[in-house]
This record gives structure tokens, sequence and C-alpha cells, in this order.
């Protein structure tokens, strides 16, 4: 049984850091795709970096490219998202979300959600201005 379980969420002011992981259990680290989405009150879920977990190529969503960083521990079974510059738009519930092992990621369809086979509870991140 795989399970995807965030941490690291809570609440900060505009230009602020924070750090989520995500802990992966129940799944052997090989090649597949995985990464965070977001989903803000009234909005759909939206990709936000993802990584290969094979080849350690990443994806980021233009709106936090160059302020987030997506890496990945496989000893220790961890994603982790680093966000820095935070901006009240980044305020949302945030997921941990993987694809079946096998399944990479490609830079025409990392964001679907429909591609993504896991999901964790999600970690909510608050920015404010």
């Amino acid at each position: 049984q795989v399970q995807l379980v965030e941490s690291g969420g809570g609440s900060v002011q505009a230009g602020g850091s924070l750090r989520l992981s995500c802990a992966a259990s129940g799944y052997r680290y090989s090649s597949y795709c995985m990464g965070w989405f977001r989903q803000a009150p009234g909005k759909e879920r939206e990709g936000v970096a993802v990584i290969s977990t094979g080849s350690g190529r990443t994806y980021y969503a233009d709106s936090v490219r160059s302020r987030f960083t997506i890496s990945q521990d496989n000893a220790k079974n961890t994603l982790s998202l680093q966000l820095n510059i935070l901006k009240p738009e980044d305020t949302a519930m945030y997921y941990c979300a993987a694809t079946l092992l096998g399944s990479d990621c490609y830079s025409g369809s990392w964001s679907e959600t429909s591609r993504y086979r896991y999901w964790g509870q999600g970690t909510q991140v608050t920015v404010s201005s």
C-alpha cells in the first residue's frame, strides 16, 4: 500500500520561506514522476513542481520557477519542496503526488492531475501580506 504523507506547511508573511516534505512508504524508488500540486479555495488543483525519480529531471510552473526548488532523498524515500520569496498568491493546500511505477514526467503533461495515481492528504500553506 503506497502512502504519501506531507508535512511542513504553516503560516508566513510575504517574502518568507517554508520547506515541505513528503514521506513515501510502500513505494520503491525507481523511475516515476513525483511532485507537488496545490489548490486554493475555489480554484482547480494545479501543478507546482515535479521530479523524475530516475533521471532527476525537474519541471516547474512558471509562477514558482526561481522561487521554489524540488528535491528528492532516495535513501530516506522523501521528497521536498523549498518555498522561498513566498507571495500571498501562493496560499493553498499543497499535495504530494506520484505516478505509477515506470510512468515518468514529460514536459507536455507533467501538470495533468489525471497522470498521478497516489496523493497525500495535503498540507496548508498560508502567506499573509
